[in-house]
């Protein structure tokens, strides 16, 4: 069968690295030539919005999924009316705007933080009012990795905040002096079939995930991410992978973002789990049984941000799996990852401290 994908960064190219022993072929819209799915597919040069590229992109396959959040919802549902688009275009839309995802939360009794609307800098003051500080201004739409938010300590620092994110529709979001930071990662198919990865801890910098983890090990944590996790995939009626970042604080887990699509934090899955994000995923939209979402063992991840450590020092690591997506290096860019999977959390966590020396 041929899948197209929409974007052609590393989740895409990942995708199709997974679909292709399943005996797929894959297809992708991106205005980079070069970019990582180049490898493993032909581009449709354009814009995730253009009527003329994604229409032959859905000319050219069977099925449609995405690897970025950025594909407008209008977009997604013109071609979803001419062939299966997974998954679907509401989710999309809802894990696009920060305020309707906390809405949507609510209405499920997902808990989250304190937060409020911010439409000006009149707005803000308002929102500070009711939510009190520290707290972090974000721009409803489009950030991502850090970027569109900017963190308010005192009253001081609110002069020029709206302006500064350019007055566009923002959310105030108290801040959260979580214990850590966990993800579930969880996979629906197109015939109902649900299954879920263990919980994994994330490790973030400047907005950027550095380091995972997993599996964590908290049957009753596990339980209530996934109660969390198939709320959303039942609201949806769901097809594909879809990640819950959550804040854990006092026991409660708190819901920072979803992810309507393959994620970072489950890149470990692929050396670390039976049957990788990536695989499930393509099976997903296909209607295919899923694969076993056990651990393998103790896994973790490093993300190689704005550079690449020399292979052979990798590899020297026991254990190591390198991956690199053939990007350009530039300063605060993904380039690759390298996954560990050791016998023991001792054993993992010794080749993370080595793995994290080299990123």
């Amino acid at each position: 069968m041929n899948i197209g994908i929409i974007g052609a960064g590393q989740l895409g190219r990942m995708l199709a690295l997974a679909g292709y022993p399943l005996g797929q072929r894959f297809v992708f819209v991106d205005l980079d030539p070069d970019a990582p799915g180049a490898q493993v597919g032909r581009i449709i040069p354009g814009h995730f919005d253009d009527p003329a590229a994604l229409g032959a992109l859905a000319e050219a396959v069977d099925i449609v999924t995405f690897d970025v959040e950025n594909v407008p919802q209008d977009a997604a549902e013109a071609v979803a009316a001419r062939v299966p688009f997974f998954p679907p275009p509401a989710a999309l839309g809802a894990g696009q705007d920060r305020l309707t995802e906390k809405r949507l939360f609510a209405e499920l009794g997902i808990p989250t933080a304190p937060h409020a609307a911010v439409d000006s800098q009149a707005g803000l003051e308002a929102a500070v009012a009711a939510v009190g500080l520290p707290a972090i201004l974000k721009t409803r739409r489009l950030g991502y990795d850090g970027r569109g938010q900017l963190r308010l300590e005192t009253t001081a620092d609110l002069d020029g905040a709206f302006a500064a994110l350019g007055g566009v529709p923002a959310i105030l979001e108290g801040f959260v002096p979580f214990e850590r930071e966990l993800s579930l990662v969880g996979v629906r198919s197109r015939n109902g079939e649900t299954a879920f990865w263990p919980l994994a801890e994330n490790s973030h910098a400047h907005g950027i995930l550095r380091q995972t983890r997993a599996p964590w090990d908290d049957a009753a944590l596990q339980a209530l991410a996934e109660r969390h996790l198939r709320a959303l995939l039942e609201r949806f009626d769901y097809v594909g992978v879809l990640t819950v970042e959550f804040f854990l604080l006092d026991g409660v887990l708190l819901a920072n973002e979803m992810a309507p699509r393959v994620h970072n934090s489950g890149h470990w899955t692929i050396e670390g789990a039976v049957t990788s994000q990536f695989e499930n995923h393509v099976r997903a939209i296909l209607g295919l049984p899923l694969g076993s979402t056990q651990a393998t063992g103790h896994a973790a991840m490093v993300n190689f941000i704005g550079r690449m450590p020399p292979l052979d020092d990798v590899l020297a690591i026991e254990g190591a799996h390198y991956h690199d997506y053939g990007k350009t290096a530039r300063p605060n860019r993904k380039l690759g990852h390298c996954t560990v999977v050791c016998a023991t959390a001792v054993e993992r966590d010794a080749a993370l401290a080595r793995l994290a020396a080299l990123a």
